[in-house]
């Protein structure tokens, strides 16, 4: 849907006549001069005395022109464009042709010329006609000057928009004049011009001067007695954000969440206290943004459960991401299984624990999660299971600690009566430690060697007297 513009007559006349100031444009200076002229400076109240104002004398449109700009205006209002613009363009004098039109009259010619080509998709043709209203000045009304400097300021910015580089920069140059100069020719120009000129400064990455410029739009929004918008909001953090303002940021997304709860700012909001070290905080905004049914993604669901875990309530942290599983809002992957094995395991509830880890290596076998298993299935004194997650562990690799493995493994095999076999994987940990120079491992397999030809010693004893 193309942007609309005013055409109407009636609606510029509409607008009125709006006082001036008494200071000059900013000039076509572009960007830098915007900058350092300070365009996005906390505007001044302006008081004025109605005594003092003088509106501009423009001439009187005679009847027969307005009949035939009316005229024109009904074709381009029913679409029938040609018919207009024919119309309009006779009555634009040609060469050297003096016109037969006073310079009033001339710029609703222009003004109309714009509109219709506007609609037929010439923007070229719309600046073209819009600049010769300008030319008109002082012989125009104030209220069809500032339409034309805020419509040509609009227009251009959406050229830049097409393109990059100087070729962009050069229409947002053109879009900052028109529209500074809106701003100093009007006693109240309100918040929107001030976001505009923003979002000219933020195409540069201008963050600096685009934070002035927001932070401007709030104030005179304020002012007004009115709220900020959301998207003054969205863009004031994302430039501070920008520039590592973690103080700014935090503030602002405090705001949003306030006053425009959604996921995305409680989200962000967490993980920015997240990143500044505050955890108890992070886990308030998650708990916040969880009561009020924000986290609807598997992502916050993860980051959710992992904080309660972090935060050391494993139950409630597998209650929420079981609940996720339940509602197929988290997909059972091996990665998400094994935040829930943890969460169990944390919570000392074992069983559950075993039972999510071994869904999990059914999806992807990974070493460490078969080390882990060994490890569970020892607590539960299930030899047999801890003697296969270990080998299992050891066959796929990966592992943090392949001794701590082969401990795990000499144990169960050990309490499973299989002493050859634990004593081969014992003098396997010490030859291993003693490579690694690790002393406390070699002496535990030491001891563990001694204490299996003990075993061993015993049981011999005991077969030979038939016990």
């Amino acid at each position: 849907m193309r942007p609309k513009i005013v055409r109407s007559l009636a609606a510029i006349a509409a607008l009125g006549a709006t006082a001036l100031p008494g200071v000059s444009g900013i000039g076509a200076f572009g960007i830098a001069a915007a900058a350092e002229g300070d365009i996005c400076r906390i505007p001044e109240r302006v008081v004025e005395d109605d005594d003092e104002k003088k509106p501009r004398r423009v001439p009187n449109i005679e009847p027969t022109t307005w009949k035939r700009l009316q005229q024109a205006q009904e074709l381009i209002t029913a679409e029938q464009y040609a018919e207009g613009i024919e119309i309009l363009e006779a009555m634009v004098p040609r060469g050297d042709r003096r016109s037969r039109y006073n310079a009033a009259e001339m710029g609703q010619v222009h003004n109309l010329l714009g509109y219709a080509y506007w609609e037929l998709s010439r923007p070229d043709k719309t600046i073209e006609h819009y600049e010769k209203v300008l030319e008109q000045v002082p012989n125009i009304a104030e209220a069809t000057e500032l339409l034309m400097l805020f419509q040509l300021a609009k227009i251009y910015f959406m050229q830049g928009q097409d393109l990059e580089g100087d070729a962009a920069r050069r229409w947002y140059n053109l879009s900052l004049t028109k529209m500074g100069e809106w701003i100093e020719k009007n006693a109240d120009p309100g918040p929107d011009p001030y976001y505009f000129i923003a979002q000219i400064f933020f195409q540069f990455k201008d963050h600096t001067n685009g934070i002035k410029c927001v932070e401007t739009t709030i104030h005179v929004a304020r002012e007004r007695g009115t709220q900020p918008k959301e998207p003054w909001w969205r863009m004031l953090q994302f430039m501070y954000y920008e520039q590592e303002n973690w103080a700014k940021v935090e503030e602002i997304l405090e705001i949003l969440v306030r006053d425009f709860p959604k996921r995305e700012y409680w989200v962000t909001l967490a993980s920015v206290y997240g990143e500044t070290n505050q955890e108890q905080k992070q886990l308030l905004a998650m708990e916040a943004a969880h009561a009020g049914g924000f986290l609807d993604k598997e992502t916050d669901l993860r980051a959710y459960g992992a904080l309660l875990l972090q935060n050391e309530t494993p139950n409630r942290a597998s209650k929420q991401i079981k609940k996720g599983f339940d509602d197929e809002v988290i997909e059972v992957t091996a990665k998400n299984l094994q935040l829930l094995g943890q969460a169990y395991q944390a919570s000392h509830d074992v069983d559950q624990a075993i039972e999510v880890f071994e869904r999990s290596v059914e999806i992807e076998p990974e070493g460490k999660i078969y080390d882990l298993l060994a490890a569970l299935y020892l607590d539960s004194d299930k030899f047999g299971e801890c003697r296969t997650a270990a080998g299992k562990a050891l066959e796929v690799g990966g592992l943090a600690n392949r001794l701590r493995t082969l401990v795990t493994l000499g144990t169960c095999e050990f309490n499973l009566g299989s002493l050859a076999a634990a004593r081969k994987t014992f003098s396997d940990v010490r030859r291993g430690a003693r490579r690694d120079k690790d002393r406390r491992v070699e002496r535990m397999a030491g001891d563990w060697i001694n204490y299996i030809a003990s075993e061993q010693k015993r049981r011999d004893e005991l077969a030979r007297v038939g016990l």
